[in-house]
């Protein structure tokens, strides 16, 4: 079955974080049946399930659960492939960070980001799925701490978010997460975020250049579309947001705009472990953050874009994702 995967230069960045603290991870590749040699090819991918191990067994012979927060210590550009040097031709954070969210599936399926204003501040917001394993709580806290080394280091300031927020209970020691981001820390969040002020997203950029940051979107492009289009669960999701609006999609629907049978859509999928109720779930769910983000919609209003005919199906399936009512989650957004 085919995995959400992880690419090599984001990997890569992950292992020098691991080998900073002290882990062997060549040793811990070849344990859990990795290739170490493929970090050094920048076309390889990694298996997120093998990324999850890797954080977890990292953990465990180090004695150190806020290994994650490494990544934020030392910045090592092309950690993020072409997207990061997107990110360096653009005009301000705020640009660079849009074409992070973009791009992101390049960089690893199994994580979602959103960058959105909120009044006088801005949110990147980042959500990990599992794939067999739940995500390694170790990933989140190193993608917060990545995101705010790399705000830190292409401006050259000190940059201090408004707020940090961390799905989990509070660790034993907060010393690091305190030392690393300078802000205030919000633990028992519904997702991981970075709140940032507006001066400081929307400030020049010294590495600035319009022309460079169309080129590289131009190859971040052509790599996505190569890499998306030859799998059906991204066609499948397009197809989704598209129908949602008219009432739930039906399956026979979603096959024949594909020109697939519904058995044959149903295996791949399987291939690619998921199955057809599963992504329609997971798209709701991911589209119902979005939605809840905007104020100008009602509630009403996005139960129906999400195709739900009967509200109240809505309201249950929201509590059942998020553990709160849509109206709880949008008055914590």
């Amino acid at each position: 079955m085919t995995e959400r995967t992880t690419s090599s230069s984001w990997a890569l960045a992950i292992v020098r974080a691991l080998e900073a603290g002290g882990v062997d991870c060549r040793g811990l590749f070849a344990e859990l049946g990795m290739d170490y040699a493929a970090l050094a090819d920048p076309d390889a991918r990694f298996p997120q399930d093998g990324m999850t191990r890797l954080w977890l067994r990292a953990v465990e012979v180090s004695g150190n659960p806020a290994i994650g927060l490494n990544m934020g210590r030392e910045r090592h550009p092309g950690a993020l492939s072409v997207v990061e040097y997107a990110m360096m031709s653009s005009r301000n954070l705020c640009e660079g960070y849009t074409r992070l969210v973009r791009f992101q599936r390049i960089v690893a399926e199994g994580a979602d980001l959103d960058f959105r204003p909120l009044g006088d501040r801005y949110a990147l917001i980042l959500t990990i799925h599992g794939d067999r394993l739940p995500p390694a709580r170790q990933s989140g806290e190193a993608s917060l701490a990545s995101a705010l080394a790399f705000c830190r280091w292409l401006t050259g300031k000190p940059i201090e978010p408004l707020e940090v927020r961390l799905q989990g209970e509070p660790p034993h020691d907060l010393a690091p997460y305190q030392a690393l981001f300078r802000a205030p820390l919000r633990f028992n969040a519904p997702h991981y975020a970075l709140v940032f002020r507006r001066c400081d997203m929307e400030a020049p950029l010294p590495t600035a250049n319009e022309a460079l940051a169309r080129l590289h979107d131009r190859f971040a492009g052509d790599y996505l579309a190569r890499f998306s289009g030859s799998r059906v669960t991204h066609q499948v999701r397009q197809v989704l947001c598209r129908l949602m609006p008219q009432g739930e999609p039906k399956r026979e629907a979603v096959a024949g705009l594909l020109h697939l049978s519904q058995r044959t859509l149903q295996r791949r999928l399987q291939d690619e472990g998921t199955s057809y109720q599963q992504l329609l779930d997971d798209t709701r769910r991911e589209l119902a953050d979005q939605y809840l983000a905007q104020p100008g919609l009602t509630l009403l209003e996005i139960a129906y874009l999400l195709g739900f005919a009967d509200p109240s199906n809505f309201f249950r399936a929201f509590r059942r994702w998020f553990g709160v009512t849509p109206g709880e989650y949008r008055a914590r957004l």
